[in-house]
């Protein structure tokens, strides 16, 4: 008998735990965090405790399979040795063949090339997922742009964090954490936006609790209460889509009772002066307009509070979808990344801008160049591709026609579902690599089965910057993401190829500032004292902007975008009846599209299915109601239970999204945000159907 303790990092958000695996007999036994590590400190959240159990699932993807009907649409095209091989034995049911590894990557390399040339290499497409590591990320777009020579490469930050990129690189010229989640615990006023962060980022969490108890002050802005709320400083409840407003707001506050940093702003920014005019002009910035709003009317004064509290203390920033996921996401992060420049909140310990990622390697995968419009290291491409919804638009035109996936169920946690089905449906081609059927995976003609993160070595990106490398728990004769590419790009005769994760990240590391002395050595030296990008000659960098800001110019460039008026906020100035807005999120004990953690025994006790929540002051509306049926212009959820609750306010709604079944993504269609094409998943208007029986 055969028992371990192996040191890695949690496969799920962006918080990056450092987790300690029992192993017996290559199977594990049990999942614990060290005391002594930099990030856990000892603690887990449930899905880092026990969403283990995936790993051994018997649901696992083999290691490839090829629906029938795509060879026998094909079979007649294959060159010589591809036919012989199929002929050869291949294991085989009725619905797939199971080839080897080998004859799987000549099939794929066969179509991809005849694709190519029969509608050329803009045809091809690829989207990528933030579970990966590092090193399939970046040869993942590596692929498509120099062995496809297609510019299409998207990755599902598109989904979530793509606005948090745009809006601090259009202030700040960094798209990442200034902070490491420790200066948390050091600041003395703390601003949540749009972040439920304890059930999200449960391990960051605690260091907001940390910094409460130790005399900080903390204002949470979210459309819901939630468990960080509930023991703010100050609760505000906002309108749904009224987070620019609102931050604006602050700023004009700060702006008019001059309690901006003079000096930090002579010093080391560039448009002030424009900035500061224009919106103490605009009619929508002064917080006096909340009086105006029935039911909201109590923020006019709690804003101008919480404002002069961040500009007199030393504060953080932190937020979640619930800022990025809206028509003015990027605008948003621009006004959060304003308040941190004009009051010096910011390059200094205790202070600074925290977005908080949701995968575990968000950050990473666009570290490394997986986006349309930036390769490794944000460098500027020769052609910018499209985004996925831009994709979805051009496989529906017949423009792209194949598509590979890997890791994204884009069949689940993308917005309107209906088009997207129709798109995929439509493919000549469609690759999917994963560690189980989906969504997505039904309309597949190849699928490969691949390791997960407890399965390989790899490096991710945590929130906080901080660069991971992490280790095989248990070994799996399944190939890992990269393996699958580096597979089909040899067949393509474009690659002498890599033979280990460590070639393929040093091939990154030659070109990059970022990770350039972050080599699998250094990496593993530091496994539970993981350290931040960039890690070059000077060393590792704990806090960004501390002299110069990542600029052109080396500046902060102001920048300011009106709101304007729309939705709920419009409706309750004009004094409609809310009938009913619907917001989006997370449950602890599930993740994304539920499908990992709905292997798990533990965690599925715990969320088995999506529940409407439904503002008590509604409660006459859905009186004797056994169900709900939620619908919008774009489509229709199943019938869902709900509960009533008081942490919503009147007209307002909040679900969950993991369970497939429950259609809660076909209720959000196109609209998007303006810059970046992620997704209006936090707010959509519904009608709601009640079922008796």
């Amino acid at each position: 008998m055969s028992i371990k303790e192996i040191d890695s990092i949690c496969t799920y958000c962006g918080v990056g735990c450092e987790i300690t695996a029992v192993v017996e007999n290559n199977t594990i036994k049990r999942i614990y965090a060290k005391k002594d590590t930099l990030i856990s400190r000892g603690k887990l959240c449930i899905k880092g405790k026990a969403g283990w159990d995936f790993v051994h699932s018997s649901l696992r993807l083999p290691q490839v399979k090829i629906k029938k009907d795509f060879i026998r649409k094909n079979e007649l095209y294959f060159p010589k040795d591809v036919k012989e091989a199929l002929l050869s034995g291949v294991k085989e049911d009725e619905k797939f063949i199971y080839p080897d590894l080998e004859l799987s990557y000549k099939i794929v390399a066969w179509k991809l090339q005849r694709v190519r040339d029969l509608y050329g290499s803009d045809s091809i497409a690829g989207i990528g997922g933030a579970r990966s590591s590092c090193e399939s990320g970046y040869l993942f777009q590596k692929f498509i742009r120099e062995v496809i020579l297609s510019p299409h490469i998207d990755n599902c930050a598109r989904v979530c964090h793509a606005p948090s990129l745009k809006g601090m690189r259009e202030v700040i010229g960094e798209g990442a954490a200034t902070n490491p989640f420790d200066d948390i615990e050091k600041a003395s006023f703390i601003l949540v936006f749009g972040s439920n962060t304890t059930e999200a980022h449960p391990i960051a969490a605690t260091r907001i609790t940390n910094a409460l108890r130790s005399g900080a002050k903390t204002a949470v802005f979210d459309v819901r209460e939630t468990h960080i709320s509930a023991s703010a400083t100050y609760d505000c409840t906002l309108p749904f889509e009224s987070n620019l407003l609102v931050l604006n707001m602050l700023s004009y506050v700060i702006l008019s009772e001059e309690l901006y940093d003079k000096d930090f702003i002579n010093d080391r920014t560039t448009g002030f002066n424009e900035y500061k005019e224009a919106i103490l002009k605009d009619e929508y910035a002064n917080p006096e307009f909340f009086k105006k709003i029935k039911g909201y009317e109590y923020l006019s004064d709690m804003i101008k509070t919480v404002a002069r509290e961040y500009a007199k203390n030393r504060s953080v920033i932190l937020w979640g979808l619930g800022v990025t996921e809206h028509l003015d996401g990027s605008y948003a992060v621009e006004a959060l990344c304003n308040l941190a420049v004009m009051t010096g909140n910011i390059g200094k310990e205790g202070a600074g801008l925290i977005p908080l990622r949701g995968q575990n390697n968000v950050q990473g995968v666009c570290d490394v160049g997986c986006l349309p419009y930036f390769l490794p290291d944000y460098k500027t491409p020769q052609r910018e591709g499209k985004k996925t919804p831009e994709m979805v638009k051009a496989m529906m035109d017949k423009e792209i026609r194949v598509l590979i996936n890997m890791g994204e169920d884009i069949a689940h946690i993308h917005p309107n579902q209906n088009k997207i089905k129709k798109a995929l449906e439509g493919l000549d081609f469609l690759v999917v690599l994963d560690l189980f059927e989906n969504e997505t995976t039904e309309f597949a003609d190849v699928i490969y089965g691949v390791k997960s993160a407890y399965e390989k070595e790899g490096v991710y990106v945590n929130a906080e910057r901080r660069v991971q490398l992490s280790s095989v728990l248990v070994e799996s004769e399944l190939p890992d993401d990269w393996e699958v590419i580096d597979g089909i790009s040899k067949e393509m005769g474009e690659y002498q190829g890599f033979n280990s994760s460590k070639e393929v990240w040093d091939d990154l590391r030659k070109g990059s500032d970022r990770f350039l002395k972050a080599s699998y050595e250094f990496l593993r030296a530091n496994q539970n004292r993981a350290l931040q990008w960039p890690i070059d000659d000077k060393g590792a960098t704990e806090i960004l902007h501390t002299q110069k800001f990542r600029t052109n110019d080396a500046k902060a460039h102001f920048s300011y975008r009106r709101y304007y008026l729309r939705g709920m906020v419009e409706e309750l100035i004009r004094g409609k009846e809310i009938r009913f807005y619907l917001t989006t999120g997370r449950a602890i004990a599930q993740y994304n599209n539920a499908n990992q953690t709905g292997k798990s025994k533990t965690l599925t006790k715990r969320h088995k299915e999506d529940v409407l929540h439904i503002s008590l002051e509604d409660k006459e509306y859905f009186k004797d109601a056994k169900y709900v049926v939620l619908s919008s212009k774009h489509g229709k959820t199943k019938p869902l239970k709900y509960k009533l609750t008081r942490k919503l306010k009147k007209g307002t709604m909040f679900c969950t999204f993991h369970h497939f079944e429950s259609r809660i993504n076909h209720l959000f269609g196109d609209e998007s945000d303006e810059l970046t094409k992620t997704a209006l998943f936090k707010s959509v208007k519904v009608d709601a159907e009640l079922v008796y029986e």
